[in-house]
């Protein structure tokens, strides 16, 4: 855990999924004199930006930008519960830094925990178009000031590992600018920010901490804002061990968000240090949720075969929170890759009620 931190769970929300409305409420009660309507979503759902802090390194976060990544907004509220905790964080920190926060972007696809918007558009693939309205009140409050940083929140798969062994808990990506990935003043001051979050935060979360490839999307945000000169920091929550809920991983980005805003203060627009982003191990994707190894099937032929399974995050009607559906995603040979859990089958009865188990479907077989 950070030094200077004593971490802190937001008790209002304990859930993975956060509703809409409540975080309104929540937002409304106790934030009403730091907190704004920016406009609203395709559904008439309100946006709220919260606005922290009076210092001169100004910075712009947004979160649930993708509705069914709730990590970085979880990691606001949490943030918000260890300054009401930690008084004196809060003034050191926003004594040198003012930060604008917009609160889940994509309102209408956090209330169906879907990452697309209610027209099934990906808001992270729409600067160049403008197709949301979402992206237009984005674009508006970036356009209303000068930011020094910005932090685009995301949430990853639980695919990707650092080294093929342990899970990739929080990435980070300084984005491109073009084709040939140049590396430019402006990189560098994003990747000196990373450098900083990795130095600190690899203490606590040991070869957990991955970057992803800055191969270049012309169409998307962070992309776009490192063209314009904007620094932006793309930060991605994701497995921890046997934390499905994404429990630990809350910790973990709520630890990362709070030392970014450090960083940035102490930075000031400074590229000092940015060379260690290059040794932070690139993500890999080695892993599936589960693998049942050699699995014998039913057939008039000798069939021994592997099947992976993924998880599918659903919000079911009634639910408060999400539920995890077994999924096949592939089937056959299945050596090239990992599994979080893997059961060996050798030996033991297929049963199902087909011969062969199906792709893209849900888990219907036993083993016993």
């Amino acid at each position: 855990m950070s030094e200077e931190v004593n971490y802190i769970r937001n008790p209002d929300f304990s859930n993975r999924y956060i509703s809409p409305e409540k975080l309104f409420k929540y937002l409304q009660t106790n934030y009403a004199d730091s907190v704004m309507k920016v406009g609203t979503s395709y559904l008439g759902k309100p946006i709220y930006k919260m606005t922290l802090g009076n210092g001169k390194i100004k910075i712009l976060a947004w979160s649930q930008m993708h509705g069914n990544e709730s990590n970085s907004t979880h990691a606001m509220l949490d943030l918000l519960a260890i300054f009401k905790n930690q008084p004196h964080l809060e003034q050191v920190l926003f004594s040198k830094i003012s930060m604008d926060f917009i609160f889940m972007l994509n309102p209408d696809g956090a209330e169906k925990w879907t990452r697309r918007n209610a027209i099934d558009i990906d808001l992270n693939r729409d600067f160049i178009k403008n197709s949301s309205k979402e992206l237009a009140i984005f674009k508006n409050v970036l356009k209303g000031a000068s930011y020094d940083y910005a932090l685009n929140l995301h949430e990853q798969r639980t695919i990707f590992t650092t080294d093929g062994v342990h899970p990739a808990t929080l990435s980070f990506l300084a984005p491109a600018e073009n084709m040939e990935r140049s590396i430019t003043e402006t990189r560098k001051k994003t990747k000196a920010v990373i450098a900083g979050i990795y130095r600190k935060l690899s203490r606590v979360l040991p070869n957990q901490i991955g970057r992803y490839s800055d191969e270049f999307y012309p169409n998307s945000v962070g992309d776009n804002l490192t063209i314009a000169g904007l620094p932006t920091i793309l930060f991605e929550g994701g497995h921890f061990p046997n934390d499905y809920k994404r429990k630990e991983t809350r910790k973990y980005y709520t630890l990362a968000l709070y030392e970014s805003l450090k960083i940035m203060s102490e930075l000031a627009g400074s590229t000092n240090g940015w060379e260690l982003y290059a040794e932070i191990p690139e993500n890999k994707e080695t892993h599936f949720d589960l693998i049942y190894r050699n699995i014998k099937l039913n057939t008039d032929f000798e069939c021994i075969l592997d099947i992976a399974v993924q998880y599918r995050e659903e919000l079911k009607p009634g639910d408060e929170d999400i539920t995890f559906t077994p999924i096949i995603v592939e089937v056959g040979d299945v050596g090239n890759k990992k599994g979080w859990k893997e059961i060996d089958c050798t030996g033991k009865k297929f049963f199902c009620n087909r011969k062969f188990p199906k792709l893209d479907a849900e888990v219907d077989f036993m083993i016993e």
